[in-house]
């Protein structure tokens, strides 16, 4: 096991910038998630940690050792790919021995080291097979299976649960988690599903444009985004946004809306010198009232039965608002109603550089 640090790394192709001075330390037995849209460079930052990208600029640490020019095999990392990239002419067991055959290691303890790691991921009756006869979650445990044999300092994994269906995904992503602390594995997982990022992660890298916006806890990274993209990007419903300015120590929406401002930005409202803000919240903390009131004015756009409960569609000033509603409450379209926020739970942001207020002050 090891910590992986990366110190100012950029990486070119071309006249195109992948990483843009990309600072990030992973601790020792950590599992951290890199989460970004399509195209942000979480791929290519793995790769460069795995040694099959060299950095255009930048160093990469292994613990306190400079492995930026070190080829992939020398830094003994466990690769899963999101194909799974498995041997089709190869039995299971073949495919996972093949990277200890490719050091020579002896067969007795080849057979070993390759039923242990079977057991582990609960496919030690598939060793017999090929990979065309496995389901995918099976062909991804081989996968897994063939990564953590040759016992990697690092697990580096890109996107390995986006080819399976949505109820073996979260199978799998459970005895993943389970596996990585068992063993104590220092990991490192691509992906752009936020729900796997929340699940699973000690901690989340959020990526946008090759620049790491904000890295914490997943507690860190939902309730108190540093950006206005990173709220955004999480949370199924993410977090709504609506613009407002700062009038008389309200935070003013419309002619009928209007919230205090909150007690915990009052110091730094004072600070910064700005007008106009975006609030921000999360649909489970707020609830809608029925009929105008103080708060939050707008109409009802859509409602969403899901079981014990449903997700409230608000129209406010012509910007869209989801908040959570009891699943027995009824809605009418375009009846009026009234957003009242849990004052401690709203994010500010500045509306010109989406930054939120902390940031700035």
């Amino acid at each position: 096991m090891v910590s992986v640090r990366l110190e100012n790394i950029v990486k070119k192709f071309g006249n195109f910038t992948a990483l843009d001075n990309v600072n990030l330390e992973i601790k020792d037995g950590e599992f951290m998630a890199l989460l970004g849209p399509s195209g942000s460079g979480k791929s290519t930052l793995l790769y460069t940690i795995a040694g099959i990208y060299k950095p255009t600029s930048g160093r990469v640490y292994f613990d306190e050792k400079d492995v930026t020019e070190l080829p992939p095999k020398e830094r003994n990392v466990g690769l899963v790919f999101q194909n799974w990239a498995l041997y089709p002419h190869m039995t299971v067991y073949k495919n996972i021995a093949f990277p200890l055959e490719l050091r020579k290691v002896p067969r007795e303890e080849i057979e070993r080291k390759v039923r242990d790691v079977a057991k582990m991921l609960h496919i030690e009756k598939l060793l017999d097979r090929y990979p065309w006869q496995l389901s995918g979650g099976q062909q991804q445990r081989v996968a897994i299976a063939r990564a953590l044999v040759k016992e990697p300092d690092v697990l580096l994994l890109d996107e390995p649960l986006s080819n399976l269906d949505a109820l073996l995904r979260l199978e799998v992503r459970a005895e993943l988690k389970r596996l990585q602390k068992d063993l104590g594995i220092t990991a490192v997982y691509v992906t752009h599903d936020q729900a796997e990022a929340l699940a699973m992660a000690d901690r989340i890298a959020v990526i946008r444009e090759g620049k790491i916006l904000q890295v914490g806890t997943p507690d860190e990274v939902y309730y108190k985004p540093k950006y206005k993209f990173v709220g955004g990007f999480l949370g199924n419903p993410p977090m709504n946004f609506l613009e407002a300015r700062i009038e008389d120590g309200k935070l003013v929406i419309t002619e009928e809306s209007s919230i205090p401002i909150p007690s915990q930005y009052k110091d730094i409202i004072s600070k910064v010198n700005v007008k106009e803000v975006l609030i921000g919240f999360r649909p489970h903390d707020a609830r809608v009232i029925k009929g105008i009131g103080e708060g939050i004015v707008g109409e009802v756009y859509s409602f969403e039965p899901l079981g014990r409960e449903q997700i409230v569609t608000v129209s406010v000033n012509e910007e869209i608002v989801k908040v959570f509603a009891p699943e027995g409450e009824t809605f009418t379209f375009g009846e009026k109603v009234t957003i009242e926020i849990n004052e401690d739970s709203i994010v500010l942001f500045d509306k010109k550089s989406e930054k939120a207020l902390e940031l700035l002050s």
